[in-house]
């Protein structure tokens, strides 16, 4: 039996982890690369961040991906049942525009991993956004429904269920929905130790 879970507020542990590191906006910024215009955007729920982005965030904090929705990893191990899968973020902003991206962590509760896979449905945005994301480690993309554009670097596919992409995360990227269906992807980010 599913289970309802009640989405993390991923800004306000951003915001909260910010300010326990004892950093201004302006500071996070300078380790991000990010305006600190977009990061505030981001903490007040107003910008939904692709999940390279989040990575760049926690790197930048000095924190795991999944801390910036509250995880504590214990484990050496990550067990998630179908029933059981956690929803990381649900980013809608305060005024009802939707950026595209919902995700579910399916490797919270592993602690020092480097792998962080999710299950991201990707709605057709409400705001288009064809800024790239750049970061890190490596992406792998498999399409498990719908239609979905990954643009990399100046070149641009559209991928159908069963498809896959795997890309140094390096390289300018954007994945989208494509069409008025949502889509859903298997994404596994690696992100490399210090």
């Amino acid at each position: 039996m599913s289970r309802e879970t009640t989405p993390t507020p991923v800004g306000e542990c951003i915001k909260a982890l910010r300010e326990r590191a004892g950093l201004t906006l302006q500071q996070l910024a300078d380790r991000t690369g990010y305006t600190s215009a977009l990061l505030n955007q981001v903490e007040n729920h107003l910008v939904s961040p692709p999940l390279g982005s989040l990575g760049t965030i926690a790197h930048a904090l000095e924190v795991s991906i999944g801390e910036l929705w509250g995880e504590r990893a214990r484990e050496p191990f990550a067990l998630v049942r179908r029933d059981d899968r956690r929803q990381a973020s649900r980013f809608a902003s305060k005024e009802g525009v939707s950026y595209g991206y919902a995700y579910q962590s399916l490797g919270f509760g592993k602690k020092n991993r480097h792998l962080e896979p999710f299950v991201v449905t990707l709605e057709p945005p409400t705001v288009a956004s064809r800024r790239a994301s750049v970061h890190d480690g490596e992406e792998f993309v498999f399409v498990l429904s719908g239609s979905v554009e990954v643009t990399l670097s100046g070149h641009s596919d559209v991928l159908e269920p069963g498809d896959s992409i795997q890309y140094d995360a390096t390289l300018p990227h954007l994945v989208r929905c494509v069409g008025d269906e949502p889509a859903q992807i298997l994404a596994v980010i690696w992100s490399p130790g210090d």
